[in-house]
């Protein structure tokens, strides 16, 4: 591939980023994201064959923002491994709330076809750091089910946060203390462990 065509190829992902931010990721089609980029309609074929590859290159784009995001927590947080999987799930929730379009398509695996398209490589390592620091926090846990556990939680607790539903059943308007009774939930109260 030239410089160019490189050139072209991320500003078809940015693009594609962008409007995904501010549209959502139904709006995500080839024709509208070349419309967007100033190009022909038919250019992103050149670098991406199906609309399927354009939107897993653009979700590549938020796994990383997540791992990076996830790694800077981590070397900020002092304290243990619970206190690292607490920083590490404020994080992913920051991450759902502040980039909703991205945190949905991201974890539209069915629509991604993840294992064809190479995403498990961007999207396993975090859920792999999560399992590691649960099985350091509670080491006679399962800790790839707890990790399993905890994230659909987390998972859940972002949409229904975002739908306002939490806030309407819990009459909470702060998500931390949500945040920590699912933490107890799943790995025994702070300092219990």
């Amino acid at each position: 591939m030239t410089e160019s065509d490189i050139s072209l190829r991320d500003r078809l992902v940015d693009t594609g980023v962008e409007l995904l931010a501010a549209e959502g990721p139904q709006a995500l089609t080839l024709r509208e994201i070349a419309r967007r980029a100033g190009v022909s309609h038919g250019a992103p074929r050149r670098y991406f064959p199906t609309r399927l590859e354009l939107l897993s290159a653009i979700a590549r784009r938020g796994f990383a923002d997540l791992a990076e995001r996830a790694h800077v927590a981590l070397e900020r947080q002092a304290g243990g491994p619970r206190a690292r999987v607490a920083a590490l799930a404020r994080t992913y929730l920051g991450f759902a709330l502040d980039r909703p379009g991205m945190y949905e398509l991201m974890f539209r695996h069915d629509l991604l076809e993840s294992g064809r398209l190479g995403l498990r490589e961007t999207s396993l390592p975090l859920f792999s750091l999560l399992t590691d620091l649960i099985g350091e926090a509670d080491p006679a846990a399962d800790a790839r089910r707890t990790a399993g556990a905890l994230w659909a939680n987390l998972h859940g607790m972002a949409q229904l946060w975002r739908w306002r539903s939490l806030q309407l059943a819990t009459g909470e308007e702060d998500l931390g203390p949500l945040l920590d009774a699912v933490l107890a939930a799943h790995l025994g109260p702070e300092g219990g462990r």
